[in-house]
């Protein structure tokens, strides 16, 4: 039976559900409004009343190319979240249908490695890419971004195969299917919310991944990331244009985002309601 909410309370949740999400949108409101000032209005202080100029899109498209970052992050997320499902996909079926006392031990491992500093590891991993030729190379910043995302979608996919009741893939097996067939033309058509959920958010993340696209890359891999990091120069950081080259740099994720959204929620939500 549903519960019963009183109009007050209906509208005091929509006002303060509003609230929160303008405070969470603010920082990208402002680094647009601050893209669109020029430097002298940009260092002047805070202000809501750009003056419109596009001056600086243009000058950051002119000094630096922005293709080849946008076309290296499409790349390195789409390439690293294909390769993290590869693994991810057989790892959580076995986990989730053929679980061994060590099963959960090993989520928790898995899930510990990333609360490790990345700074920690970070001269090791230099040395590894370097002496195996890595460094700035679209191979390398894919394998170090499926590495480091990994966890997130093999703990993500196994949730929502924990939700598939055994019994189909049971009567699969008495149908005479392989585990291949198994794995492909049953539990993955079955689970593709989830997988898709896992998709997008592992895409976000590998697309807003700052430190290690900035420390094993110089300019032949170098991604979006590296791209607004280059803004930020001896000379001091010019507020207009770095605010330019941010909402270059996000344009094409919050699009997906926002195209992508009742999926993502869908996905997020796989299984939390019987």
């Amino acid at each position: 039976m549903a519960r019963k909410v009183s109009t007050r309370s209906r509208i005091g949740f929509t006002i303060a559900a509003w609230i929160v999400a303008l405070l969470l949108f603010f920082p990208i409101l402002y680094a647009f409004l601050t893209s669109l000032k020029t430097e002298p209005e940009a260092i002047a202080g805070f202000s809501l009343w750009p003056s419109g100029t596009l001056e600086n899109y243009i000058v950051v498209n002119t000094q630096r190319d922005y293709f080849k970052p946008f076309m290296n992050s499409v790349v390195l997320s789409v390439g690293s979240t294909v390769l993290a499902l590869i693994i991810a996909i057989p790892a959580a079926w076995a986990m989730a249908f053929s679980p061994t006392k060590r099963t959960k031990d090993i989520l928790m491992w898995m899930l510990s490695t990333k609360m490790m500093p990345a700074v920690a590891v970070l001269v090791p991993i230099y040395l590894l890419f370097r002496n195996a030729g890595l460094l700035d190379s679209r191979i390398g910043l894919t394998l170090m971004l499926t590495l480091i995302n990994l966890p997130i979608v093999v703990w993500m996919l196994y949730t929502y195969f924990r939700e598939i009741p055994g019994e189909i893939l049971e009567a699969a097996r008495m149908d005479g299917a392989s585990l291949w067939n198994e794995i492909i033309y049953v539990l993955t058509p079955m689970a593709i919310p989830g997988i898709a959920s896992t998709l997008l958010l592992n895409i976000i993340l590998a697309w807003n991944e700052s430190f290690w696209t900035i420390r094993l890359t110089t300019t032949n891999a170098a991604p979006l990331t590296a791209f607004i990091a280059s803004f930020s120069s001896p000379q001091g950081l010019f507020w207009a244009k770095l605010s330019a080259a941010s909402m270059m740099a996000i344009a094409p994720i919050l699009v997906l985002g926002w195209f992508s959204q009742k999926q993502l929620v869908r996905g997020l939500t796989f299984g939390a309601v019987k």
